[in-house]
């Protein structure tokens, strides 16, 4: 029990911010605008805002400048550059620096720098030779306690601290502190001894090692808080915790690279580390690094810590720091980059689920089926509300600020559904949020009054760019004078966001300009990638950045002037309309692609995203040629099905996964006989259930009629075919006798089998197979657009129209009317009554509760609900079991329809 509690305080001490869910990342979740590192002392960047980690990580480690390299540049008299520094301590072999000692270097560099090199900088060579020996036992053993959460052998032959001859190399050490003549190198070798001592676990002898090599030596450099570092070390090892996290705090403040280490030291040292830290601070400089720990460690409000820091020094470093991670916790509640929508009114699909086995619906059973669905129902309900809270519900949340521009631009359209993107503001962030807003705002505008640094500028013009107060946050970036490259990249950056958001309108004009001011924004660079076989697969992505903020306010803007056209393109491929084929967006795509003189940026940036399907016209023609069909307009559908006719197949790619590579993505190649949009339906779409599985083979779930009437049935058709065959049926279901009885019962079939609820679903709504998705869900379809702020997240958002039942039925009617054969009319009526469940469950989806699970009486006001539900289905949407029950029961199709079909046997036992 003692080594798990142990480990779960250094688990915590790692992933204090981390989400509990290992996919889920939340610096991917709102947009980077605001750019952390452009803080002039980059030592802190690992302390800059984020949840994906223990430090902040978005930055390339050679930012932070190595303190010890910087001390041997600074030794060699700035002879060698950085990067050479770097190389002679680090990376060249002990052999290298042994043959420039011995007159013959073999190295490049050493032979740039010549034989006198070593002459010049004797004392500093021979250390660093005798370093590079030490250094691959410069490790601590590690040894396995009661308090060791995990237990294995590790690597016999690594070598550490142990491995080296104590009493040999103290003693030789010793010998080269005293003939150093150098201070510096003087103190590297009582470095060295400090640090022999703490690896070795003589925590007593590193400490008098300190004091007896290190603090003589009035150096307080480099090399005094490397050793500094392990004697801390060793005050913790002696438990001296007080102690050592003053020294860690020390290395803190006064290293660069070791800032990230000295913090993981001082947190595992002492649990009340940073509030011990501040009763032994003394200095200005002390007090000042103190509260930034404490305000770095509890980030719920830091402005009152900001402020003692303010009162102390307003050009801190530090306090930058702190105020970038203010800037970015705001940027997180104001800047999302996703908006979840539904269907309408805050309602969500209820999926009537395939299953495996045969219909099973008795009263039982569908109501156990529906408790489980309004649970699933309440659930998203609250996620909803959540979202609709975060994003504004109030019309003044929609059109407030005074924004009138945006508000008409909504009322032009007539439509209060399309919200504005950012420019009305999200109505996401609760009071308290906006009151931290303002009052960051204060403080930013107070000090800049006071610092030099320009970064307090820019960071209040940000917030006022926050507030949607473009014209004074341009204002203030106008006045900045600089000459800090990252400053000066990040002021043009928000002149572009105030720009373009401030923008109410898009038109020709506007969209010249984006080209001509801002194209870097929007013109994607070129990514040299093998479509065909992509093995690098990112789950994520790039962290969202400037421009894909400004490709979502476009795409918002585009909305809301009923472009939904060019909306959708900004976010998507002309592809992706294949998973919700909706007539009136794919129309307005239509509109755009056919558009005449495009602009410059509808070209280049819009455009573009039509090149993911092979025929784009015969694209088109088949999405309307399959509404056409679902409408049972057989002759129009023909009319789209002849242009068609060069449909490439509906485009999928294959992901697969390989044991080298990772997943290789591949555009689906569709088998000659198999179903691809277009080609290859089998005659079985005229058939009818024999029992209801998605997941059984054709053959399996269907059966087929007798076609003998008509020979112009084909085994497989493809849709121009199948719109021929249908209007021969049509034409036949025109007269009086059983063959047009039987021509209006295919027809019906054929309508009712391609419905959500039949086993072919997918031929009309460009799927390819009739497995389960968001196509298949019952919508609340009181609106005809689920979405509100733009298409961002049109594969996240399935809606496609829905189906009218009443088409097969009426075609069923009239086989009825014709029809004497009673073994045909009753399984006539069935497949009428099968229709009819389709129309109650769309009804079900529409009809909302006015209460949930927060209402104390929520599971007597659910069977309530449930009872009256139940009455109004079997008065309302159960007039044709009605009927097969009174008139036909004693068929043999109604008998064997009770063995096959569970909810039937129900009602009609009832």
């Amino acid at each position: 029990m003692k080594k798990y509690i142990l480990s779960l305080a250094v688990v915590s001490l790692f992933y204090t911010n981390s989400d509990a869910c290992a996919w889920s990342d939340p610096d991917y979740e709102y947009f980077n605008l605001f750019t952390q590192s452009i803080i002039k002392d980059k030592s802190y960047l690992p302390f800059l805002h984020t949840y994906s980690s223990r430090f902040f990580g978005g930055y390339n480690p050679s930012m932070i400048p190595d303190d010890n390299v910087e001390a041997w540049k600074k030794f060699f008299n700035n002879q060698l550059t950085y990067a050479e520094t770097q190389n002679l301590v680090y990376k060249m072999s002990m052999n290298d620096l042994n043959a420039l000692k011995n007159g013959n270097p073999t190295n490049p560099l050493l032979q740039k720098l010549g034989t006198g090199f070593y002459q010049k900088y004797k004392e500093g060579i021979d250390y660093l030779i005798e370093a590079k020996y030490l250094e691959p036992f410069m490790s601590i053993n590690y040894i396995e306690t009661e308090n060791s959460f995990y237990s294995y052998s590790r690597d016999e032959n690594r070598k550490n601290a142990t491995s080296l001859d104590y009493d040999k190399t103290i003693a030789a050490l010793t010998s080269l502190y005293h003939a150093a003549r150098n201070p510096e190198i003087k103190q590297r070798y009582g470095y060295q001894l400090v640090r022999l001592n703490h690896y070795t676990r003589n925590y007593d002898s590193a400490a008098q090692a300190f004091k007896t090599y290190i603090e003589p030596i009035k150096l307080k450099g480099t090399v005094y808080y490397m050793a500094l570092d392990q004697l801390a070390g060793a005050q913790r090892g002696m438990e001296m915790n007080g102690d050592a996290n003053w020294n860690f705090f020390q290395v803190f403040m006064n290293s660069k690279d070791r800032k990230e280490s000295a913090f993981i030291s001082m947190k595992l040292s002492d649990t009340a580390s940073f509030s011990n830290i501040m009763k032994r601070a003394n200095t200005n400089e002390e007090k000042n690094m103190a509260y930034f720990l404490l305000g770095y460690e509890d980030f719920n409000n830091p402005i009152p810590i900001m402020e003692k820091m303010y009162d102390i020094n307003p050009d801190s470093e530090i306090l930058k720091v702190m105020a970038v991670r203010s800037i970015n916790e705001l940027e997180r509640s104001y800047l999302p980059t996703y908006y979840y929508t539904s269907a309408s009114s805050g309602k969500v699909p209820v999926y009537k689920g395939n299953t495996e086995t045969n219909k099973s619906k008795d009263t039982t059973t569908e109501k156990a089926t529906t408790e489980v669905k309004e649970e699933k129902l309440s659930f998203w309900q609250k996620i909803v509300r959540f979202f609709k809270n975060l994003f504004g519900s109030s019309k003044s949340d929609e059109t407030g600020n005074g924004n009138k521009a945006d508000q008409s631009d909504d009322e032009l359209l007539n439509n209060p559904d399309r919200i504005p993107f950012y420019t009305t503001g999200y109505g996401g962030y609760d009071q308290t949020t906006k009151d931290y807003l303002d009052d960051l705002e204060k403080f930013t505008s107070k000090t800049k009054e006071k610092s030099k640094d320009e970064y307090w500028q820019i960071a209040d013009a940000y917030l006022k760019f926050l507030k949607k107060d473009y014209k004074e946050s341009t204002e203030i970036l106008n006045e900045i004078k600089t000459t800090n490259p990252e400053y000066l990249e990040e002021i043009k950056r928000m002149k572009v966001l105030n720009d373009i958001v401030s923008q109410p309108k898009v038109d020709a004009a506007y969209e010249d300009h984006l080209m001509k001011d801002y194209a870097e924004y929007f013109v994607e660079k070129e990514v040299k990638k093998d479509t065909a076989n992509v093995n690098e697969y990112d789950y994520y992505g790039s962290v969202p950045s400037t421009a894909d903020f400004l490709k979502d306010v476009m795409a918002n803007r585009y909305f809301l002037q009923g472009e939904d056209g060019k909306s959708f393109l900004m976010n998507n491929k002309l592809s992706d309309l294949q998973y919700n084929p909706n007539s009136s967006l794919v129309k307005s795509v239509e509109d755009f692609y056919r558009k005449p003189n495009k602009t410059q940026f509808e070209q280049q940036i819009i455009a573009k995203n039509m090149d993911s399907v092979g025929n784009i016209d015969a694209f088109f023609n088949t999405i309307y040629g399959d509404r056409a069909m679902r409408l049972a307009d057989f002759e129009k559908a023909k009319s789209y099905y002849e242009k068609a006719q060069k449909f490439a197949g509906i485009p999928r790619v294959n992901y697969d996964w390989t044991e080298n590579n990772g997943q290789t993505i591949t555009k689906k190649q569709y088998a000659p006989a198999e179903y691809n949009g277009f080609n290859n339906i089998p005659d079985l779409v005229f058939g009818h259930n024999v029992w209801e599985s998605f997941q059984s083979a054709d053959a399996e779930s269907m059966k087929a009629e007798n076609y003998a009437d008509f020979p112009f049935i084909k085994n497989t058709m493809n849709k121009l075919e199948l719109t021929d065959i249908l209007i021969q049926l049509k034409k036949i279901g025109s007269g009086k006798d059983e063959k047009a009885a039987k021509a209006n019962q295919l027809i019906g079939n054929l309508l009712y089998n391609t419905s959500i609820l039949g086993y072919y679903r997918q031929l009309f709504v460009m799927d390819i197979d009739n497995s389960n998705g968001g196509k298949y869900n019952f919508w609340n379809t009181d609106r005809s657009n689920p979405y509100k702020y733009y298409y961002k997240n049109f594969l996240d958002t399935s809606y496609i129209e829905p189906d009218n039942f009443d088409l097969a039925i009426n075609y069923y009617q009239k086989a009825l009317q014709l029809s004497n054969n009673k073994e045909e009319k009753a399984r006539i009526l069935f497949q009428m009554a099968s229709a009819e469940q389709g129309k109650y469950y769309q009804y079900e989806a529409k009809t909302s509760k006015d209460f949930d699970y927060s209402d104390p009486k929520w599971s007597e006001k659910e069977e309530a609900r449930q009872k009256e539900m139940d009455n109004l289905k079997n008065q309302k949407y159960r007039t044709y079991f009605a009927q097969l029950k009174t008139q036909y029961s004693d068929t043999e199709a109604a008998k064997d329809l009770m063995g096959s079909c569970s909810y039937f046997s129900y009602f009609m036992k009832r």
